[in-house]
């Protein structure tokens, strides 16, 4: 943020001190509010982006996936010794698909990590505007001395 543009000339009275720093601090909570809304709104807009694409996925994915199982129960079925029931594996292949399943469902949910979805550059920002106003504390500390 740039604050040279609102400088009081050397030997201010208080008064227009006070009332620039007024001024400075509500425009910049102005400007660091508006700040916040947009990111936060493109974080939300990057996550809404990232579950469509997780579920568009999900829906192509299940169609052919469950032919290839149904082919795979048929194939099992037939490497299977003969004395073995058909349903034995329907249960194989089951188990082996839930398990995949699972590590898939847990890599789609680490994306959406309440980590990924922090406004960094606002929290810069209010920290370089921390900064800022305790300089301009110190500043008009002095400048009252």
């Amino acid at each position: 943020m740039d604050s040279d543009h609102n400088t009081p000339p050397q030997g201010a009275s208080v008064g227009s001190l006070l009332s620039t720093v007024m001024q400075e601090i509500t425009s910049l909570v102005r400007n660091e509010t508006e700040l916040a809304k947009a990111e936060v709104s493109e974080k939300t807009h990057q996550a809404m982006i990232t579950l469509a694409a997780i579920a568009v996925a999900g829906a192509v994915l299940l169609g052919g996936f469950l032919t290839l199982l149904a082919a795979l129960v048929f194939m099992l079925n037939e490497v299977l010794p003969p004395d073995m029931t058909p349903w034995l594996s329907a249960i194989i292949v089951g188990v082996v698909v839930s398990v995949i399943g699972i590590v898939m469902l847990k890599s789609g949910l680490a994306k959406l990590q309440a980590r990924n979805l922090v406004p960094d550059r606002t929290l810069h920002s209010l920290q370089a505007d921390r900064e800022l106003a305790r300089e301009h504390r110190h500043n008009v500390k002095e400048e009252l001395k």
